[in-house]
């Protein structure tokens, strides 16, 4: 009689398995069915990902502002902080972005078409500006040619070809179903964050409840971890990278530097990724300066980008993002470049704050592994 119980074990665990291994079959079996069932998914979800992107990136600023709305002395507008928070930061966001498109992109856009127009005649002007220079100079030895070479086949009208840019959109999203992406994810994110207290408090009420105390406490104390990381730097670099932006744009301007704005919002850009983003941007800025002005503007042009580099890095950079991120440079570049080549510009720059939540909860799994080893070298001392 006692054998029984565990011979109804044994089968029901060999039921099991079975029904694992030819779960797992099935769906190799189907694989390619299962991908595009997925794609589809993903593509009805799309609006509602986007939306708790933006009531992600936009819960800072919310609750800064709701903090204000408390403090007034109208009953009626504390009773109504987070609404009212809500509706200020999208008005600001959409004048933000009003500006953004009449006043910043047109500049760059025609910055790009006319480079795109006149690429091949400043590679010409910088050819004859080299080879009038002496036999002996650096810029004449046979490294430099080879990359010389190598921009000249460079066909950069199809590159920066605007309408077949925008061919490519028209294929990719319809203009109605883009629109209406755009409205669902945008209510998405209203609702998101006018309700985040109930949302957050169900999640922990149920992760109360399956997990264990313990385990219950260490997710919570990550999950807040990880977001400050998140907030500091995403908001911190984003902020950091308009201010870069802007200063390099106006010292390139009143240097008379061609393309200034759009060089400009490129140093900016690239600044978001720690380290190696601005040497990236500096360099091309340099050769497109170096085509458009020739040597003597490229050296004051990188003598005065690498000063405000400077003067970013060590005063501005640390009193906007802080110390969030206390990571090895080595770790940011293997960061980047594994981000960028398997998830792209995404990856690029989310791989960095990624790569500090991972380093942190590594440092406190390593401590709390050292206090127990200690703990238990105590208990044994006689």
């Amino acid at each position: 009689m006692e054998k029984k119980p565990r011979i109804w074990t044994k089968w029901l665990y060999w039921f099991t398995f079975a029904v694992a291994v030819i779960f797992v079959y099935k769906i190799f079996d189907n694989f390619g069915e299962i991908t595009d069932w997925i794609g589809t998914l993903f593509g009805v979800l799309a609006p509602f990902f986007i939306g708790l992107l933006i009531a992600y990136i936009l819960y800072l600023p919310c609750r800064k502002v709701e903090g204000f709305y408390k403090k007034a002395k109208n009953k009626w507008f504390r009773k109504k902080a987070r609404t009212f928070s809500v509706i200020t930061v999208y008005i600001i966001a959409l004048l933000l972005i009003v500006l953004l498109f009449t006043l910043i992109i047109p500049p760059i856009v025609e910055s790009v078409i006319d480079l795109a127009n006149n690429f091949h005649t400043y590679y010409d002007m910088a050819i004859h500006a080299i080879d009038s220079l002496p036999e002996d100079n650096f810029l004449k030895t046979d490294v430099m040619t080879g990359i010389m070479n190598a921009i000249q086949n460079i066909d950069i009208k199809q590159i920066l070809n605007v309408e077949a840019l925008t061919q490519y959109l028209q294929g990719a999203m319809s203009f109605a179903s883009g629109i209406v992406n755009t409205f669902v994810a945008i209510i998405v994110s209203i609702y998101l964050l006018i309700g985040r207290r109930s949302i957050l408090q169900f999640f922990k009420k149920l992760a109360g409840v399956t997990f264990r105390p313990r385990i219950y406490q260490n997710m919570n104390k990550y999950f807040d971890r990880s977001n400050q990381i998140f907030f500091n730097f995403l908001a911190g670099q984003f902020i950091d990278a308009i201010v870069v932006g802007i200063l390099t744009s106006i010292a390139m301007t009143i240097m008379g530097v061609k393309y200034a704005p759009l060089l400009g919002f490129m140093i900016g850009l690239f600044n978001m990724i720690p380290y190696i983003g601005a040497i990236i941007a500096v360099v091309i800025a340099a050769i497109i300066t170096f085509f458009t002005g020739g040597i003597e503007q490229t050296i004051w042009m990188l003598v005065i980008v690498i000063i405000l580099q400077q003067i970013d890095a060590n005063i501005i950079n640390p009193k906007i993002v802080g110390n969030s991120l206390k990571i090895n440079p080595l770790l940011v570049i293997f960061a980047v470049t594994v981000g960028g080549a398997y998830f792209g510009m995404l990856g690029i720059f989310l791989s960095v704050p990624i790569s500090a939540i991972i380093k942190v909860s590594l440092d406190e799994y390593i401590d709390y592994r050292t206090r127990k080893i200690k703990a238990l070298n105590i208990r044994d001392v006689p």
